[in-house]
């Protein structure tokens, strides 16, 4: 009987003696199994989907971007829990060597351990889970918030999200108890009682490993730097992440190595006793330290370029809806102005009986046209085959890059802007364009047949884009005279034979009607076509082929909550990732102090003073310790770039926002940061000083 209470006493004991170990590793796992089964019971809770009728993108959006996140929350945790683990057991070896001198068997050393691991289970995983259903009522509030939606009421327990929580940490749990299990047995106890009396070898310079991180970094932060549309960035962007998670590794591990030797060979430099102390004791530290250094470089570029970029979509959706919904009602209407084979009864498509028959509409059903805005413009694709001339054989080799070309009319540029450009019909306003002159050359595709060629003299160099597109290919936008763009879309349409593009009509009213009011307008007008009312509203309007309304308010709604959710999963992954890095700080912090605490020893009985000492030991571990965020910072200068062609994806185009949001999350991390710093340190000294 006092046999089978001894195990759980010792692992107990062990747990309350290495308290300054545990306790923070139970604090990360509740921490992490809370997230997980928030993120669970948000897909999972019943009201979420009750809350937007008729509205399904509000649900999707709360399950896609809850879905995406369990994947990478529990992704990190495995890494982060499998992290910390390792720790505990390099701080953990001589007790468990004097263990095993003292008398208990392997077995019996590994029985102690399975019941730590219970213990950490039952108060990471249990605690988690209690945490989990106090705090997922306040986590939904905040994100129905962000998202624009109603938050649903009542209290909702996910019984599945709790289990698949539970079972998947319980997992993780049993993968560390094996891999400790597997530590023990391979390991002999005089190894264990001598691990932390062992010196360390003077690192070698790595060639290999210095090229390398050299070559994948500068490749990175090329690709990054030249990014040049939106649908660039998403294809290269995981490749540039890769290329700069490899470099950075390799930076701290190899590049640190052979800049510190290079300064130790300066001897003017070297033997000053700041210096000597300083570049002998990071040159020693980096090829224990060089992962570690590592990993909170990476985790502090992964929270701020989530938190800058999720901040600014969702601060630039204002200009997004007010760009793409000028109109309390919006309408889009697609036609050919020509006849269409196998269109018999075609007619040119008359925009002022469209307009009559929108705006009569409207008023019949009691609400005021207030004020009328009409555009329209015409799209196609061609390729650039140097600067400022296009063709419409866009595949052809000739062409280097495929852009899209969108022409507009005088008139609607000075409706929108209220520059008058006074172009004659050879004249164009341009943005994009390099040059002074601008020349489109009609070419059927993949026959080559030479149709002729258009050129026009650019007069005006746009510096920003008159219309409002995602930044998926690179983007030409050219301002034309009136009377000028119905022969474009001839020549077009005869270089593409069946496959030319349609005009686009826009129509924008501003409506004295409430939100709701509005949205039962267009949701009336959506089901026209099984209706007499088509007849009615769209009588004499001529041929077209589609016709869209959309009203500001339901487009706001759409906007916010997919940029509420983005921000909401960049904040709520944002502090799980702080949270790490801080855990990983605070025990880099603790192992080094235990090892610098004979060092501090050490160097005073060879004469320095306490207060050299510890000024230099201050200054080394104020150099390491701030060196991963400055690489950081450095990463996220480079990134800039690509994150923002990212974001015009998402119509965001506002580069003076991205730039604020970037630098004010920088600074505000840096001053987190230095808190965290402050914090570590004095656990530091405290050791160090005993």
């Amino acid at each position: 009987m006092r046999n089978s209470s001894l195990y759980p006493k010792l692992a107990l004991q062990s747990i309350r003696n290495n308290r300054k170990f545990y306790f923070p590793y139970i604090l990360a796992l509740l921490g992490d199994v809370a997230a997980i089964y928030i993120m669970s019971a948000l897909v999972k809770d019943p009201g979420v989907k009750d809350i937007t009728p008729g509205r399904p993108n509000g649900y999707m959006y709360v399950e896609v971007f809850m879905s995406i996140g369990m994947v990478i929350a529990f992704m990190f945790s495995a890494i982060f829990v499998l992290y910390i683990n390792g720790f505990l057991m390099k701080q953990r070896k001589k007790e468990l060597g004097l263990y095993n001198i003292l008398g208990m068997g392997k077995g019996h050393i590994a029985l102690v351990l399975v019941i730590e691991t219970l213990l950490i289970a039952v108060l990471g995983i249990g605690g988690g889970i209690i945490t989990g259903l106090i705090l997922h009522k306040l986590v939904s509030l905040v994100l129905h918030k962000l998202v624009g939606m109603p938050a649903p009421f009542g209290f909702y327990i996910c019984w599945d999200g709790m289990a698949w929580t539970a079972l998947l940490f319980a997992g993780l749990l049993a993968v560390t108890l094996l891999l400790s299990l597997n530590k023990v047995r391979v390991s002999k106890p005089i190894e264990l009682l001598r691990s932390g009396n062992m010196g360390e070898r003077e690192p070698k310079t790595k060639w290999f490993a210095t090229l390398l991180g050299i070559v994948t970094l500068g490749w990175g932060y090329y690709i990054a730097v030249t990014t040049r549309t939106g649908m660039d960035a998403i294809v290269w962007y995981f490749v540039a992440v890769g290329l700069v998670i490899v470099g950075t590794y390799c930076l701290f591990e190899a590049v640190s190595i052979f800049i510190l030797k290079a300064l130790r060979k300066n001897k003017r430099f070297y033997y000053k006793t700041s210096h000597f102390i300083n570049v002998s004791g990071m040159l020693h530290r980096m090829n224990q330290n060089a992962v570690g250094l590592a990993n909170i470089c990476i985790l502090c570029t992964m929270v701020m370029v989530m938190l800058s970029g999720t901040l600014s979509l969702y601060l630039g959706t204002a200009d997004v809806i007010r760009e793409q919904y000028p109109g309390d009602i919006n309408v889009e209407v697609r036609y050919f102005p020509q006849p269409v084979e196998g269109e018999e009864d075609w007619a040119p498509f008359d925009p002022n009986a469209m307009l009559a028959g929108i705006t009569g509409f409207i008023e019949k059903q009691g609400a005021a046209v207030e004020n009328v805005r009409t555009s329209y413009d015409l799209s196609f694709g061609a390729g650039m085959v140097s600067d400022g001339v296009y063709t419409t054989d866009r595949f052809n080799a000739a062409a280097k890059e495929i852009v899209l070309i969108t022409c507009i009319t005088e008139s609607n540029y000075t409706a929108a802007t209220g520059e008058v450009l006074h172009l004659a019909p050879d004249e164009v306003a341009a943005y994009n364009v390099k040059g002074d002159a601008l020349t489109f050359r009609w070419t059927v595709p993949e026959k080559g047949t030479e149709l002729g060629e258009s050129t026009f003299r650019i007069v005006k160099t746009l510096q920003d884009n008159p219309q409002f597109n995602p930044d998926i290919t690179r983007l030409v936008t050219v301002v034309v005279a009136d009377d000028v763009i119905g022969d474009l879309w001839a020549r077009q349409a005869e270089a593409y034979v069946d496959n030319w593009s349609d005009m686009r009509w826009y129509a924008y009213l501003d409506v004295d009607a409430t939100e709701e009011e509005l949205e039962e307008l267009v949701k009336i007008q959506q089901g026209f076509y099984e209706t007499e009312l088509y007849e009615e509203v769209y009588a004499g309007t001529g041929s077209w082929m589609y016709c869209h309304w959309s009203s500001r308010s339901e487009g706001a709604a759409d906007a916010y909550g997919l940029a509420g959710g983005f921000l909401f999963l960049g904040l709520f992954l944002g502090f799980i990732f702080l949270l790490a890095t801080v855990l990983i700080i605070y025990y880099k912090q603790i192992s080094e102090g235990y090892e610098d605490k004979e060092r501090f020893e050490i160097m005073q009985k060879v004469g320095l003073s306490h207060s050299e000492v510890r000024r230099s030991i201050h200054s080394q571990i104020l150099m390491v310790f701030f060196l991963p965020i400055v690489v950081a910072s450095i990463h996220i200068v480079f990134d800039f770039n690509m994150v923002e062609k990212l974001l015009t994806m998402f119509y965001i185009h506002n580069t003076a926002l991205t730039a604020l949001c970037t630098l004010g999350t920088v600074l505000v991390f840096f001053i987190a940061y230095g808190i965290v710093y402050l914090l570590t340190a004095r656990t530091y000294y405290k050791i160090v000083e005993r």
